[in-house]
């Protein structure tokens, strides 16, 4: 038999005891085992998702400012494209439009550049000549009756803050805002009144000019820092060129949905028109307009009017004339002309054939008085003497044509009324 020793016994005693309080170094006790404890999971730190680009807008913005620029957005995704206008250019970058009139005024050496640029968005870079505006804007004034109606269909004329003189305007709500203290009168040239455009702090001036300081106003409102717009719809010849100059204003408030739909419009009634009498066999002979201070300002034979007439299946009697303007004529070569005229269009202010008479008794040795085939454009006239010819006839020409094609071949517009002639008796 084995015998253990004492001293033996006591040293595996030892050992067995530091085994159980943890090694040789431990102080504590060993925790007790409890019964069923949960086991501590290991937590993953928190995924924080990647920032995702606001969508690219499918309309342009109508109303306010962008909040979070991206240059790569295109924040006109609809645009419109000049068809038919021969005196201004629109370019479209992502965040600003480039809008370029050719010649701002008959004769003008240069042309003039409009930069719009996205509220909200910051400016391009290289364009240190040109007139920044931030678009939409929100106000604008118009310093002629012929923006009226554009402003009018785009369902823009609440942004009107100010007319050159109301009492030319046709347009019964602007006659309306006018009456209500809702419009400023401003003037026009060089009288015009700057103190009061300051004072409405308009994002835009829209004026015509001619060239002249004598007759222009935009000279006095730029120099005092107000941001002007040069519109040359006038010095476009074609119907539908001229027409198409509403899409110089819809641009300024993004409107150019609008601005396409209203404009496919007029083009789809005028072409349809045209084709009317584009093979008609009588084409009547026409002449235009009465003398003023000696002179008769006849238009040139590829005039506006001059177009319009041709289209409307007449033969305008100054039709071989190459000219796009007026023509300065006196009363006896008129006469010789025109004596035997089958029609005489747009008198100007004389209402009757006895006015015309009273003017000149030699008007009524002319065909046309005698056969009373005589026609003005005033049907549409207010109180205050606004003829709505001179404001919305040159943005719905497919009106104008009609009522033309009424007076030579009514037959073939057996339903069309009148918008802006009459005859005159």
């Amino acid at each position: 038999m084995k015998h253990i020793y004492p001293l033996t016994i006591l040293t595996l005693l030892a050992v067995l005891l530091l085994a159980a309080c943890g090694g040789a170094d431990s102080t504590e006790p060993a925790p007790e085992p409890v019964a069923d404890a949960p086991v501590a999971e290991e937590i993953a730190p928190t995924a924080v998702p990647p920032t995702e680009a606001a969508p690219a807008p499918t309309s342009n913005l109508t109303d306010g400012c962008v909040d979070n620029y991206d240059e790569t957005v295109d924040y006109f995704p609809v645009k419109t494209a000049v068809s038919h206008a021969d005196g201004f250019t629109i370019e479209y970058f992502n965040n600003y439009k480039v809008i370029t009139v050719a010649a701002p005024w008959l004769g003008a050496a240069d042309s003039a550049t409009y930069v719009l640029v996205q509220c909200g968005t910051p400016n391009p870079p290289g364009f240190d000549e040109a007139i920044r505006i931030d678009v939409p804007v929100s106000s604008i004034v118009s310093m002629s009756t012929t923006y009226l109606p554009h402003l009018d269909q785009f369902g823009l004329l609440d942004s009107l803050v100010g007319v050159d003189f109301a009492s030319y305007a046709y347009n019964p709500t602007v006659q309306e805002m006018y009456a209500a203290g809702e419009l400023v009168e401003l003037g026009s040239g060089a009288t015009v009144n700057v103190e009061a455009a300051l004072a409405l702090e308009p994002d835009v001036i829209m004026t015509s000019a001619s060239g002249s300081a004598d007759y222009d106003t935009h000279p006095k409102l730029q120099e005092v820092g107000l941001t002007v717009m040069l519109n040359a719809d006038y010095l476009d010849v074609t119907p539908l060129g001229r027409a198409e100059w509403g899409k110089f204003i819809a641009v300024l408030f993004n409107q150019e949905a609008q601005a396409n739909t209203w404009f496919d419009g007029v083009v789809a009634e005028y072409e349809a028109l045209t084709a009317l009498t584009a093979n008609v066999a009588e084409r009547p002979t026409v002449f235009a307009n009465t003398p003023f201070e000696g002179t008769w300002y006849m238009p040139g034979g590829q005039s506006y009017t001059a177009l319009l007439l041709g289209t409307a299946g007449a033969d305008y009697l100054w039709g071989e004339d190459e000219s796009t303007s007026t023509l300065f004529l006196d009363f006896e070569s008129v006469f010789e002309q025109a004596a035997s005229g089958d029609y005489w269009i747009n008198l100007g202010f004389l209402s009757t054939l006895a006015d015309l008479e009273a003017s000149d008794e030699r008007f009524a040795d002319f065909a046309a008085f005698q056969n009373g085939a005589v026609y003005n454009y005033d049907l549409r006239t207010n109180e205050f003497g606004g003829n709505d010819f001179f404001e919305s006839a040159a943005a719905n020409p497919h009106w104008v044509l009609a009522d033309l094609i009424k007076i030579f071949h009514p037959e073939l517009v057996p339903d069309h009324e009148f918008v802006y002639y009459r005859l005159v008796e």
